[in-house]
């Protein structure tokens, strides 16, 4: 595993260009705030992962390993061909990885800090990468948690990782998939027009939509919606709080979570506050 960081920049740099030429030459939408948004897109990225760096040194490839050495974690406790056993283990962290997102939107707290992500009024790849520090360590802790109570291969980890980069930029990216193809695609994968409804000012869009790679979770758990009620053109993007914020600069957003208006949206926020759309 010690080119493990080198296979994940690569897969990032890559989809990044891939995605980014995609949405240049066939976007789905017309972006009202544009290229201005993406220094702070990119750059909290970047700060995001020297935080992580710092903090966890080793990762959940770390984790992984140990839980590997000392027999610990359901799928070291369990007989399986490794084949097997690596499949369980990323299909069960895309589970982990969907219900943390509902947890982060159902929890007012957590919720502060998830507004980062959303508040971006135009939706594309460079959004897939815009979370706060703090999101990012509570996110490392969990994964570093699941991976232990699974026992999760370090290959299912590294597999893993570089699916959830790769498919949060493609399902964010502003890019037009026809229609037929993303029907076949959203009945096993999240795709653009999926995950784009999840970024509607509109409450009910708002918390549906949750998964990143697999979309079965969205339909188990009857959190699935299939279009946005205004249409992918017509559509209002960010959070209606938000709409006339500089949500387009890095110290806005790291300050945001402190000092920013929760809004209507946590589920299990019962209120509805004056000027927020629940329509």
């Amino acid at each position: 595993m010690s080119d493990e960081s080198l296979i994940r920049l690569a897969a990032f740099i890559g989809v990044l260009a891939v995605m980014a030429l995609w949405q240049a030459l066939l976007p789905r939408r017309e972006l009202s705030q544009g290229y201005r948004r993406w220094p702070a897109n990119l750059g909290i990225v970047v700060l995001d992962s020297l935080i992580v760096r710092l903090l966890f040194p080793a990762g959940a490839i770390g984790v992984a390993l140990w839980a590997q050495q000392q027999g610990f974690g359901l799928l070291n406790m369990v007989s399986l061909t490794p084949a097997l056993s690596i499949t369980l283990a990323v299909v069960l962290l895309d589970l982990a990885i969907y219900l943390q997102h509902l947890l982060f939107h159902a929890v007012p707290t957590l919720w502060r800090l998830h507004m980062v992500h959303h508040a971006d009024r135009d939706i594309d790849v460079t959004t897939g990468l815009r979370f706060h520090p703090i999101e990012i360590v509570l996110s490392m802790l969990i994964k570093m948690g699941v991976v232990a109570l699974l026992g999760a291969p370090a290959l299912a980890v590294v597999i893993f990782e570089v699916i959830l980069n790769a498919m949060a930029m493609f399902n964010h990216a502003n890019v037009r998939l026809p229609l037929p193809l993303d029907t076949i695609l959203r009945t096993l994968l999240v795709t653009p027009d999926m995950h784009r409804v999840h970024h509607s000012v509109i409450r009910r869009e708002t918390n549906s939509n949750y998964g990143f790679n697999l979309s079965i979770w969205d339909r188990i758990f009857a959190t699935y919606r299939a279009q946005p009620a205004a249409g992918h053109s017509g559509m209002t993007i960010g959070l209606s709080q938000f709409q006339h914020a500089p949500a387009h600069t890095l110290s806005w957003m790291l300050r945001l979570p402190f000092s920013g208006e929760m809004g209507q949206y946590p589920i299990l926020k019962t209120d509805t506050g004056k000027g927020e759309t629940d329509e």
